[in-house]
């Protein structure tokens, strides 16, 4: 077990030893804040104000030691089954080789989104959930200025409105629709899916359906017979988990919005980051430092969240998608083998653009009385700016403001007179800073939060590929979807469950 190790018994006492030490004197020795300055391709990471020494350091390479790390990596690039509860190995990573660029597959989805660029098409609509919808519309947002192809709409939630209000903006004759599903058979998705399909064929002439809808699943034997042409299904591996599969064919309506080449440079930026996880020595691996890291301050300093915070408004949806990756992933409390665990796992990933958050939630980050790590991302340089304006200058404010917080939550500042207006400091933050946000810089830092991921789950002894979760709640809303239905008695339900659903089957919800 993590917590009998005697690296684990180490870095307790070095966590208590580095308590009390303000984050404002560590940052003053500035021999050790410059050789806590990483580079992974064109990724800047400075963990300087991370509580950490290089003994600590040590002692968090000793812990990847003991918890086999290295050769659980190993595992991981050379296809083994490392998904033990599903038998699988783990094949995100191939999704972004070289070898599938210049392969067959990828050259159907690169013809396939060119000629939908070129077609009559206004409209094209993502039906999808979790990894089938958060990962190509988070990259859809973050790329906005790379946007060339129809209007792309992202649609996920069961809740009508969300469908519907999106339709009421589209013309059928000039839309497309996407069923993304690794089974093709997951309840949100398939009922927002029949919806847009009855869409269409009220707008369709005989025969016209069928051009109008697109498959990405894992089981294609199931999009034919729900009515997709097999001339538009295209197939992912079953060893690409949701949350890690933007690379696969569910990256087809990026490839849309960007256009193939520039999704094949979002590809080979990502691979440039696993070739640079796969072959750094680990006192210079930035996705294992940091996932060494996320135990640190979730094992030794007991903080239970961590925050993402890019300074950079198109990035605004990288704080959800990190969530789902990190928390599906690493939300475990038995290990590989079925074991129940007795420490921490994931931390609650969350976060919100800056500088908007500035003025909410940075308050209590400031002064409340939890400690909240940080990321603050952010890019050096504007980019996508096409109408006439000082826009350098705006970008350079952004930058100040993302650095500011950076040394602000880390040396705090003192008012004994004023103990309303007195800052703390000690809050640990990691400031990740890149050149422009491009494709190939993109790719490279969501490789690097997947690789923490990766790294964090290696060392809980988690299986950070499966999300069996999940499927109680799905289990649960069919018996209840079934009893409105009419189809079936919800039995064994709580008292105030039966009731609600009672006066909905009444026609009466909420009555007292």
């Amino acid at each position: 077990m993590l917590n009998d190790l005697p690296a684990f018994k180490a870095l307790q006492a070095s966590a208590q030893a580095i308590a009390d030490k303000p984050l404002a004197v560590l940052l003053s020795d500035v021999d050790r804040s410059r050789a806590l300055v990483y580079q992974a391709a064109d990724l800047r990471v400075d963990v300087s104000r991370q509580r950490i020494t290089p003994d600590v350091l040590a002692g968090l390479f000793d812990l990847a030691g003991e918890t086999d790390l290295v050769e659980k990596i190993e595992a991981l690039f050379a296809g083994e089954k490392i998904n033990k509860s599903e038998d699988r190995p783990v094949m995100h990573i191939a999704q972004r080789a070289p070898e599938r660029l210049a392969g067959e597959e990828f050259s159907r989805l690169s013809a396939f989104a060119d000629n939908v660029r070129a077609a009559p098409i206004t409209d094209v609509i993502n039906i999808g959930i979790g990894g089938s919808d958060l990962g190509p519309a988070m990259v859809s947002a973050a790329l906005a200025h790379y946007g060339s192809g129809p209007n792309l709409h992202y649609v996920s939630n069961v809740d009508p409105s969300h469908l519907h209000d999106i339709l009421c903006r589209c013309q059928p004759e000039q839309t497309l629709v996407i069923v993304t599903s690794k089974t093709f058979t997951t309840a949100e998705t398939m009922r927002n899916a029949a919806l847009a399909r009855q869409w269409l064929g009220d707008h369709s002439a005989p025969g016209q359906l069928a051009s109008r809808l697109v498959a990405v699943t894992a089981a294609p034997e199931r999009a034919l017979a729900w009515g997709v042409d097999e001339g538009q299904i295209f197939d992912f591996d079953e060893g690409v988990g949701g949350r890690y599969s933007l690379w696969s064919a569910v990256g087809l309506p990026v490839m849309i919005d960007i256009g193939p080449k520039h999704f094949a440079e979002m590809l080979a930026g990502a691979a440039r980051l696993d070739e640079h996880f796969k072959a750094a020595p680990l006192a210079s691996n930035v996705p294992v430092i940091m996932g060494l890291l996320r135990v640190w301050n979730r094992n030794f300093l007991s903080c239970p969240t961590h925050g993402l915070m890019p300074y950079d408004q198109r990035l605004a949806l990288l704080p959800a998608w990190a969530q789902q990756l990190e928390m599906e992933s690493n939300g475990k409390s038995v290990d590989r083998d079925g074991k129940a665990i007795t420490y921490a796992t994931t931390p609650v990933i969350w976060g919100e653009a800056g500088t908007g958050c500035q003025h909410s939630f940075f308050q209590a980050l400031h002064q409340g009385t939890d400690i909240v790590p940080l990321d603050i991302l952010v890019p050096l340089k504007a980019s996508g700016m096409t109408l006439d304006g000082d826009w350098d200058s705006s970008h350079k404010i952004l930058v100040a403001n993302a650095l500011a917080q950076a040394e602000a939550l880390a040396i705090g500042a003192e008012n004994k007179a004023e103990p309303h207006r007195h800052f703390a400091g000690g809050r640990p933050s990691s400031l990740i800073t890149w050149q422009a946000t491009t494709p190939a810089v993109l790719g490279q830092l969501l490789a690097l939060y997947e690789h923490i991921t990766v790294v964090s789950g290696f060392v809980w002894n988690v299986n950070s590929f499966d999300q069996w979760g999940v499927e109680l709640g799905k289990i649960m809303a069919n018996r209840f979807s079934a009893g409105l239905a009419g189809e079936a008695e919800a039995d064994d339900l709580s008292a105030t469950a039966a009731d609600l659903l009672a006066d909905i089957m009444a026609g009466e919800p909420g009555r007292n």
